[in-house]
């Protein structure tokens, strides 16, 4: 796993760099190097252009011009001032360095000169704004922000592409966007959710020292970027020696005459990851309907009010259920109800492996009046428990209806005051976005994204039933909940890019992931496999 640190951890990793012999001026020499190392391996280049700011991304800027002038590349850079008027020290000392051994050097120039520059550059090397960076680029970044963009020039953004923030992956005005970034010691959460999705390109990791990663651990990453193989330790060993029952049993719970839909596709995609024997539990009005769909799904009507919900009556049936299977999802499109809130919370209290997803969610919000991280009690339990809330199902359970978290960080955080409210191994919160965080009390894992087209309504009951699947294999064990989770949202994100080949990246329905669910598994299980031989 990858380590990621927010942007003043990683400050914090620098100077204790510098404790072990790697000086401020060292590091920004190596970054340099690594980002003309980067460059270089683009191919033959005849010109760069070089684009600085003001402070040390502008010295690794300049520190890459002159690397790449060495290596017989035609460079120049364009700079806001002078080299003898830049403020960093340093960054003054390497850019009057460049300049001494022949860089060229534009100050200041107008739109136009740019312009033309960039109509003969190959690649453009961005290091205008750093890690620090905040707010809306002023003049004259803005205005080369948007000729780079218009150019069409490959580009290299060095540490983070300038305009974005590398702590919430927004960007407030104008942003760079960019075809690689070479991003220095460590990720940082900005530049993998959100806007910088986009405008991040590939990234690469450079860490400059070979303390990095001991110093990165021991300064408490706010998550971990997961591997391929590092699913290989959770993955089920394949074996003949199997029947319906060995492959793990799953119960839905959901439904209601208003929504039919997301508990059938719940149940189908929990089959179609693996369990090998799924019912579904739905309010009694809608069963014969849901039968009618469900060929190979049992399914089960249970009591309901004359809303179409479930009634309090169903509470007790659910749990007995729900205690003779592997594992349990409930929640999707049963509503929220005081029958369906006696459900979720008879669940809660019973000793089945759980996932809880949709309007069981909204059921803990009302049970707990917003307020889930001031009732522990309701969460701590001696089975596995997973929450797998949206940004808005996530801010209405932690007293943030009104502002739900909006960017990863602001996710982590909201995740980690409930489990760490709770404290207990047994629960991990998935929180779901366009980069989703596997959160436990002892780490939040980061799976791979999925792609644009998840965003369709149904996606998240799918991404459920894969949970559940997973969950329902023998020997669970707590600390593997968030490495679960995220397993599931990779085979999420692997059916939806085969789905996207079939019925293109905005046709994609949530129907329409789950056959490439079994497909999927397959395919990561493959990754996964091969991966763990290429580490040892």
């Amino acid at each position: 796993m990858q380590p990621v640190l927010n942007v003043e951890d990683v400050r914090t990793l620098e100077e204790r760099l510098t404790h072990v012999g790697v000086s401020i001026s060292e590091l920004m020499h190596r970054a340099g190097a690594a980002a003309a190392g980067e460059v270089l391996a683009l191919g033959e280049l005849e010109h760069v252009t070089v684009f600085c700011g003001f402070g040390n991304n502008g010295g690794d800027g300049w520190v890459a011009a002159e690397e790449l002038l060495r290596k017989g590349v035609h460079v120049t850079v364009i700079t806001p001032l002078p080299a003898d008027e830049i403020r960093s020290d340093l960054a003054r000392m390497v850019a009057q360095s460049a300049l001494a051994v022949g860089v060229d050097a534009l100050v200041a120039p107008p739109r136009s000169q740019v312009e033309e520059l960039l109509a003969k550059t190959d690649v453009v090397v961005d290091c205008m704004f750093g890690t620090g960076f905040h707010g809306t680029p002023h003049a004259p970044f803005d205005i080369w922000i948007e000729c780079i963009n218009m150019s069409g020039v490959r580009v290299l953004a060095v540490d983070v592409p300038s305009g974005l923030s590398a702590q919430t992956g927004h960007a407030e005005g104008p942003v760079i966007v960019a075809d690689e970034t070479v991003t220095m010691l460590t990720l940082k959460p900005g530049l993998l959710s959100d806007e910088g999705r986009d405008v991040c390109g590939a990234i690469v990791v450079a860490p400059l020292a070979e303390q990095t990663e001991e110093l990165a651990i021991e300064a408490d990453p706010v998550a971990w970027r997961a591997d391929p193989s590092d699913y290989q330790q959770i993955i089920t060993p394949p074996t003949n020696a199997v029947d319906k029952f060995s492959r793990g049993s799953v119960l839905v719970v959901g439904g209601s005459t208003r929504f039919t839909g997301a508990p059938m596709m719940a149940a189908l995609a929990a089959a179609r990851a693996g369990a090998g024997y799924v019912t579904l539990a739905v309010p009694e009005p809608i069963a014969p309907i849901v039968q009618a769909r469900m060929l190979e799904i049992p399914v089960i009507g249970l009591p309901a009010e004359p809303d179409g919900a479930f009634s309090t009556r169903a509470a007790d049936l659910v749990v007995r259920l729900a205690e003779s299977r592997s594992a349990t999802l409930v929640g999707p499109g049963m509503r929220v109800s005081s029958g369906t809130v006696a459900v979720v919370s008879a669940l809660l209290n019973s000793n089945a492996n759980l996932v809880v997803d949709a309007d069981a969610l909204n059921c803990i919000s009302r049970l707990t009046s917003g307020q889930i991280d001031e009732f522990p009690e309701i969460l701590r339990r001696g089975a596995p428990l997973v929450l797998t809330p949206h940004r808005a199902e996530l801010g209405r359970m932690v007293g943030l209806a009104d502002t739900p978290p909006n960017s990863l960080t602001s996710m982590l955080d909201a995740a980690r005051r409930i489990v760490w409210a709770d404290g207990g191994s047994e629960l991990c919160v998935l929180a779901k976005g366009n980069a989703s965080a596997c959160v436990g009390v002892e780490a939040a894992i980061l799976p791979k994204p999925g792609p644009a087209c998840l965003a369709t309504a149904g996606s998240g009951d799918v991404l459920g039933g894969i949970v559940a699947a997973l969950l329902a294999h023998d020997d669970i064990e707590g600390t593997e909940l968030p490495l679960i989770s995220a397993l599931a949202c990779e085979i999420h994100g692997q059916a939806a890019l085969m789905a996207a080949e079939q019925f293109g990246s905005r046709g994609v329905m949530a129907g329409d992931l789950i056959d490439k669910i079994g497909l999927a598994v397959d395919a990561i299980e493959e990754r996964a496999m091969m991966a763990s031989l290429d580490f040892e």
